[in-house]
């Protein structure tokens, strides 16, 4: 997968933009740890589907004719600026390739950074944006083993390259997914959930009854993690920051299942002293923010905790007390999903067990997507511009 991967970033299939004619518009993986659900009562398990090998299969495309559209940039910036809605041209098929009709992808941060060039991982320019996304299969090659056309499929990794109506990938870079899953839960799956499942398995054996705490609680991570939490039995301490539709954020949080919901500046008060009468001081701290926001929420933990750092809303450093590693055994850690893939290429057990947890929480309605705005492909500048507007909890999904 990694070398399937590797040649989609090196652009070994070539983009080629064709102007349409006046068209506007150093984390060490720790062992993996099961994360157990738990099924609440009166509600009858569906059975995940199976992965159905079929002898390879050809269909054709009703839009074969139709150049597809993608979102395309050629130098990096702010996305507003340098992204483009452009015409893209489909390699041949291959014999190990999937020719994908994309149907909708979220505008993700990471996204965003990718197109500043701020971010860790970068595609080759010209590149089309976009890292998750759900797509139909429309045809497939002969040496296809796994796949098939209707099937439904997700990026396997990061720099697939998602804000397209359609593309042709090796088979090795997509993963299938149910097709009888809500669209929006299926195009936001590969990204947060998948982080949130990972932060609560692999760091601290978390039983029914432990607590954990965690700042940004209504980004995509946060509320996956408020739901999966929920389902296993494990109460959560999510922390905002205070702005004018507080009442209303908490209220949806609340509704997804969070047991407190607090504000940074809380953090600091004595009336945290009220949270830890009815629930257990947390063993593991979840930080999406650094600067105070990180600081504070360490000193609830409890002696011999972990803070694992997955992100950096504020750009400011994670300060540590000295006395936190001294007196109370505090561990740091840190936690990047795209390596974490990387890791385990080779243990695709891990992978689909992960997929299978998500996709039955999904179906019994305990993990649903983010609060999302669904935007046509043609309007991408509004969405890329609310994408980037602070105190934004609602996730821009790109329709294709």
């Amino acid at each position: 997968m990694q070398r399937a991967a590797a040649r989609v970033l090196r652009g070994a299939r070539t983009l080629r933009v064709l102007t349409p004619p006046a068209r506007t518009p150093q984390v060490l993986t720790p062992p993996a740890r099961t994360l157990r659900v738990l099924t609440p009562p009166a509600r009858t398990l569906r059975v995940l589907t199976s992965l159905v090998r079929t002898p390879p299969v050809r269909a054709r495309s009703a839009s074969a004719g139709t150049p597809p559209l993608g979102l395309l940039y050629e130098r990096h910036g702010e996305a507003a600026a340098v992204v483009q809605l452009k015409d893209l041209e489909v390699p041949k098929l291959g014999d190990c390739d999937v020719h994908v009709k994309m149907l909708a992808a979220p505008i993700n941060p990471a996204d965003i950074n990718m197109i500043q060039g701020t971010y860790p991982l970068l595609s080759p320019l010209p590149a089309v944006g976009g890292n998750e996304g759900v797509g139909e299969v429309l045809e497939v090659g002969r040496h296809v083993k796994a796949l098939k056309p209707g099937d439904w499929v997700i990026p396997a990794d990061a720099g697939l390259g998602t804000w397209r109506t359609r593309g042709v990938f090796p088979e090795e870079v997509l993963l299938k997914v149910p097709s009888d899953i809500p669209v929006l839960c299926a195009a936001t799956l590969s990204v947060n959930p998948c982080t949130a499942f990972r932060l609560l398995a692999d760091f601290e054996s978390l039983a029914p009854g432990d607590s954990v705490i965690q700042n940004a609680a209504n980004s995509g991570v946060g509320q996956a993690v408020i739901q999966i939490a929920r389902a296993s039995g494990i109460k959560t301490i999510n922390v905002v920051r205070d702005r004018p539709d507080l009442a209303k954020l908490v209220e949806r949080l609340m509704a997804l299942g969070a047991d407190h919901v607090i504000t940074e500046e809380m953090l600091r008060k004595p009336e945290m002293k009220d949270i830890f009468k009815s629930t257990p001081r947390p063993r593991l701290a979840l930080n999406c923010v650094g600067g105070k926001s990180t600081t504070e929420m360490l000193r609830h933990l409890q002696p011999k905790g972990t803070m694992v750092t997955y992100g950096g809303m504020a750009k400011q450093p994670v300060m540590v007390p000295v006395s936190a590693f001294i007196f109370r055994d505090m561990q740091l850690r840190g936690f990047w999903m795209t390596q974490w893939r990387k890791d385990h290429a080779q243990d695709q057990e891990s992978v689909a067990a992960m997929m299978d947890a998500l996709c039955q929480l999904i179906r019994r309605g305990q993990l649903t997507a983010p609060a999302c705005t669904e935007v046509p492909l043609q309007d991408y500048r509004a969405a890329l511009e609310a994408s980037m507007k602070p105190f934004v909890s609602s996730k821009q999904i790109l329709l294709l």
